[in-house]
């Protein structure tokens, strides 16, 4: 296995496919007014890098770092290709993206994300990764369905 971590290949055509299978899950499985997730156009924005995790050159997960100001980043789109899922693929992106977020000099690192069964691996992911639960945060609305997490660096 050799892991290499690519920055904005959002136009390499097995990103936008994977990226393209998260946005569709991610529509399905919340509700309307709960699903916050950003689809290619919207996440080539200057405060946002995208990440691309590869395997030997084959795509095995993708991810995102936006800039809030006041020293905090958030954590978006994170996805691991289906076929690849339960091999530690998510758990090494998600480091990267702390280190990267530490690196940057962030205090904080936030996400949102679902709470039903649907996200159970992300949360507990995220809840071993040493993510607590928090407040609101970005003009995220609070719901029932939603779960707000912070990772203080």
């Amino acid at each position: 296995m050799t892991l290499s971590i690519h920055i904005d290949q959002l136009s390499a055509e097995d990103v936008r496919a994977l990226l393209d299978l998260h946005v569709a899950a991610m529509r399905g499985q919340s509700p309307a007014d709960a699903c916050h997730v950003m689809a290619a156009d919207s996440l080539s924005r200057p405060e946002i890098s995208f990440f691309a995790l590869r395997d030997e050159g084959a795509l095995v997960a993708i991810g995102a770092l936006k800039e809030l100001g006041d020293g905090n980043g958030e954590v978006k789109s994170m996805r691991v290709d289906p076929g690849r899922a339960g091999q530690g693929f998510g758990r090494e992106l998600l480091g990267r993206l702390v280190a990267e977020a530490r690196r940057r000099g962030y205090h904080a690192l936030l996400l949102e994300t679902g709470r039903n069964a649907d996200f159970a691996a992300a949360n507990a992911l995220y809840d071993s990764a040493g993510f607590v639960e928090c407040g609101s945060f970005g003009g995220y609305p609070e719901s029932n369905f939603t779960r707000f997490l912070r990772l203080d660096l």
